[in-house]
């Protein structure tokens, strides 16, 4: 329905010398989609305030609506070309009032968990790179075009943009760093199987897949769900933390086209957290999250953790053990190394796991899971509160090589969920017995002990064929000794 919109948009931002790449496309579209949003939400809610015989109060002053600045209308209900703004006026009254009007709201919300709190904070982090009014007014036009109003429209939104998440892996830059696979996070909620009334928590929430998803599977696990139950699906769930500016634009926006309108997604740091300072009200019943890797967090960070360590990754996995409740649950993507690396903070950091958490599976995935990280993961899933005694290892081994045009993908992982449940051994599970590993260094490294290498036995002719060319080879060198001598 919308996906030819999206691609026009994309083709007009491509001819303007703001946007240089698919992380300004998709910075650039959100915030105009997220003002269309914003009008046809103000719409539904005016009707229904008008069926039960009440008025309805704006949260945009007139002059800054949609229809008013954007798409004015003429009676037959086309753009009203005379009124609409286009041009450097239109430029203009974006950069120096609109913009700086919603800025506003951010100060003047009742609290964080408002929608009214959260225009305020999308348009702190974010500007208009678009330089041309012209261009500004072509995109407005096509974004007019998409609707928010049926459960068909939203559904379709959230899967084009999505699409337009994924593609800015290939933008180079961090673009890849914002998105994990789908059939990945499916997997990891299905696993994990939240509940709803549970507290969801991902501190690197980037996109915010990991609550999208599991949105949608409360969702699909609770149809005959209370106005109570709907409203804390929509409140009192899905909370997330985000250090990167436009990370945070579109994880806030991903989740509000997937239907959460206020989510709770806060634009911090979330290594700069004290793990002292947190207390029993702090903590969340469900942690989901693939944290970045690789990054080389500054001494003073490393001071809010007991272990001490510059691998980014490493402190937010304390940061995800401290701030579960007991019987909390996790799905947690982490580099494979984490499970043998022999430095002082690794084992330091299994030790921890360990004896704080039941880490009872380990989904050990394949190169090439996740396109041009170039390092292969592990998925930990465990819960707190007790000790590990035993942990259950499945193998990810795929008949292809996965890529660009070979992604994962469901059908890939459906093996893993069905042994998972029960947690059986085969020809890629296995179980590990903590009694058996060594607690010197609590190597917790994959080692698949059903999986023979098989020994590729060369064919008895091309034997003798070698032979032959080796003997061939010695009287040539015999012959040449003997005219030598």
């Amino acid at each position: 329905m919308f996906e030819q919109t999206f691609k026009n948009i994309d083709d007009i931002l491509f001819k303007d010398a703001g946007c240089s790449n698919e992380l300004d496309y998709v910075e650039q579209t959100s915030w105009i989609l997220f003002l269309k949003y914003l009008n046809d939400l103000e719409q539904e809610r005016k009707t229904k305030a008008e069926l039960v015989g009440k008025d309805y109060e704006y949260l945009i002053d007139r002059q800054y609506r949609w229809d008013v600045w954007a798409a004015p209308r003429t009676k037959d209900g086309k753009i009203d070309q005379n009124k609409a703004l286009t041009g450097d006026d239109l430029k203009d009254f974006v950069d120096l009032k609109l913009i700086p009007y919603l800025k506003k709201f951010k100060a003047s919300a009742s609290s964080p968990n408002t929608i009214e709190y959260k225009i305020g904070e999308i348009f702190n982090e974010l500007k208009n790179k678009i330089q041309s009014g012209y261009t500004l007014r072509g995109v407005i036009d096509l974004v007019d075009q998409l609707r928010f109003q049926s459960h068909a429209e939203k559904h379709e939104m959230s899967h084009l943009y999505e699409d337009k998440i994924k593609n800015m892996g290939n933008a180079g830059r961090n673009g890849g760093e914002y998105y994990t696979p789908r059939p990945l996070i499916k997997t990891i909620v299905k696993v994990v199987a939240p509940k709803l009334g549970e507290t969801i928590y991902d501190g690197a929430v980037g996109s915010a897949g990991f609550l999208c998803e599991s949105f949608e599977y409360l969702k699909e696990h609770n149809k005959n769900r209370s106005t109570s139950q709907d409203k804390i699906l929509q409140t009192k769930t899905f909370y997330g933390k985000e250090k990167k500016s436009l990370a945070y634009i579109i994880g806030t926006m991903n989740m509000i086209l997937h239907g959460v309108e206020a989510p709770n997604i806060l634009h911090t740091n979330t290594l700069s957290e004290n793990l002292a300072d947190i207390q029993e009200k702090d903590r969340y019943d469900i942690v989901l999250a693939n944290p970045p890797f690789g990054g080389k967090e500054r001494s003073e960070v490393q001071q809010n953790f007991p272990i001490k360590t510059g691998e980014t990754a490493f402190l937010f996995l304390q940061h995800f053990i401290k701030i579960m409740r007991a019987g909390g649950r996790g799905g947690v993507i982490i580099k494979n190394t984490f499970l043998s690396n022999s430095d002082n903070a690794s084992v330091s950091l299994r030790k921890l796991l360990l004896e704080n958490c039941n880490l009872h599976t380990v989904l050990d995935l394949p190169g090439g899971t996740f396109q041009g990280a170039g390092v292969k993961t592990v998925i930990l899933f465990f819960e707190k509160g007790r000790p590990t005694s035993k942990i259950w290892y499945y193998q990810l081994n795929l008949d292809r090589n996965l890529g660009k045009t070979n992604p994962l993908n469901e059908n890939d992982l459906a093996e893993f969920v069905k042994l998972q449940a029960s947690k059986v051994d085969s020809e890629n599970s296995w179980t590990v017995k903590i009694a058996d590993i060594d607690k010197t260094t609590f190597d917790l490294g994959v080692k698949n002990p059903n999986k023979k290498e098989e020994i590729k036995l060369r064919e008895p002719n091309k034997i003798i064929e070698e032979m032959k060319a080796l003997d061939e080879e010695s009287v040539k060198i015999l012959n040449s000794i003997m005219e030598i001598l």
